[in-house]
């Protein structure tokens, strides 16, 4: 195999993290801030990551990062050119996917004082409406049944803390890297949860030794296809069957609350701070709303591409005014951010070219709630929310399963197909679709959340997006 060099001894890193989910975003992100911490400081080597998959999915890219020692070329381009660091920060990867005996063994080496995870919403096995951990759901029963094997990201992290406390070591900090709002406090909820209907002692044990820091993370990273691989293997001339490619820009904001030591991260970039809240709330705000704004508007006008759908300039005026009108005004100020300028950079950055992100990954990962909670905040400061309901609007419009000229497009939920029929069943009437309880719990049968959406998705089923965008545009609006 051919790789570029790395700039430490790789057989002197120790691992001190296990990571779960190991995904492109963890790679690029996490694992990226890590290997650039190993070259600024040797204090670094003691923190090697353990990576791990739990989907079956997962597999082929396990099976590779396994085959290539952890290794992986990392390149982050944009118009002005591009560069490709070899990432050196995993030192063992585990497929969990099938048996999590190996995962726990390696969470219970004493080494071992952070567990973090890139799982998505998905992963934490949560009630959509409550946002709480749903003790229905299958891999919780599972796992409460036969928690020693545990399937579940949360079952194993619990599981890992019972073995923690069995055999006298202290705690770790589990650190959610995941695009939720307060992810540390939703992590630890859930862990809390599952462990007091295991065994309430143990839950206690936690609360008063763990740690959660909430984080805000933040990095364009496409999923890599293989026309993509291949392409990078010729044209850098390695032989990487896992290279990644990501923006330039990456930001991470972290609560400085860790149970036992963390790695100085922000030698390598990141930021400490007390609270987390108004940069994830940003983050979130203007970002991952925006994000999914531009991606439901786009997938129905047929663009697949973020860059090809912010280029379109209806749309890219209707993620203006988003933020300008909406999303922005909500927020708090952000200590050491000009938020103008922060929106400025985040239409810059969806345009990317030399970032194949499509709408349809997006649309795929994104949870319903970037939209429903700014929503939320509009409603309850009886504030005008046209643009975030007309956002709404074409997410409910794509939930049929096909765009505005009648092609399929694939919309991956766990509610997929009950969607698919209430939106059947209402078309242009947001009735049916709104009524979802696991998707919008009580904030469904708010009347002024209907009456804001359904103007628009009449238009979008009747004149499709850009005579819809053109018609907010006559009205002011963008």
């Amino acid at each position: 195999m051919r790789f570029g060099a790395i700039p430490y001894d790789r057989a002197r890193i120790r691992p001190g993290i296990v990571h779960l989910g190991l995904g492109g975003f963890h790679r690029a992100h996490m694992a990226r801030y890590t290997h650039d911490l190993m070259v600024a400081d040797e204090a670094g080597l003691d923190w090697g990551i353990v990576g791990a998959g739990l989907r079956a999915a997962d597999r082929p890219l396990l099976d590779t990062l396994r085959a290539q020692g952890g290794l992986y070329t990392l390149i982050e381009r944009d118009a002005a050119g591009e560069t490709a660091t070899c990432i050196g920060a995993i030192v063992r990867v585990i497929d969990a996917s099938a048996s999590t005996t190996a995962l726990l063994d390696a969470i219970g080496d004493p080494a071992i004082r952070i567990v973090s995870l890139t799982v998505t919403e998905h992963g934490y096995c949560l009630d959509r409406a409550t946002r709480r951990l749903d003790p229905g759901h299958p891999l919780i029963v599972h796992d409460l049944a036969t928690p020693a094997a545990p399937h579940s990201a949360i079952g194993v992290l619990v599981e890992a803390f019972a073995r923690r406390k069995a055999s006298g070591l202290p705690a770790f900090t589990a650190l959610s890297c995941d695009n939720i709002q307060r992810n540390g406090d939703v992590l630890r909820a859930a862990v809390l949860a599952f462990a007091g209907m295991r065994d309430p002692a143990l839950a206690i044990w936690i609360a008063e030794r763990a740690a959660f820091p909430n984080a805000m993370v933040d990095r364009i990273t496409p999923v890599p296809t293989p026309d993509m691989v291949g392409e990078v293997q010729s044209r850098l001339g390695i032989d990487d069957g896992a290279p990644l490619m990501a923006e330039p820009f990456r930001q991470w904001v972290i609560e400085d609350r860790f149970a036992a030591g963390r790695p100085d991260w922000d030698r390598a970039g990141a930021q400490f701070v007390a609270h987390v809240t108004p940069y994830e709330t940003m983050k979130l705000r203007l970002l991952n709303a925006s994000h999914l704004a531009v991606a439901g508007l786009g997938a129905l006008a047929g663009h697949v591409s973020i860059a090809e759908a912010i280029g379109d300039p209806l749309i890219r005026r209707h993620m203006i005014a988003l933020m300008a009108r909406e999303t922005g005004p909500m927020l708090d100020p952000v200590p050491g951010i000009d938020l103008p300028a922060y929106q400025r950079a985040l239409v810059e950055r969806f345009a990317n070219p030399a970032i194949p992100d499509t709408v349809a990954r997006v649309n795929a990962d994104a949870p319903l709630n970037y939209l429903l909670d700014p929503i939320r905040d509009r409603l309850a400061a009886n504030a005008p929310l046209p643009l975030l309901a007309l956002a709404l609007a074409a997410w409910l419009r794509r939930a049929r399963g096909e765009d505005e000229t009648g092609r399929p497009l694939a919309v991956h939920h766990p509610l997929a197909g009950t969607m698919r029929e209430a939106a059947l069943r209402g078309a242009a009437d947001p009735g049916p679709l709104l009524s979802i309880g696991p998707l919008f719990g009580d904030l469904g049968q708010d009347s002024r959340l209907h009456d804001a959406v359904a103007p628009w998705l009449a238009a979008l089923y009747d004149k499709g997006v850009a005579a819809t965008l053109d018609g907010a545009a006559r009205q002011g609006l963008l």
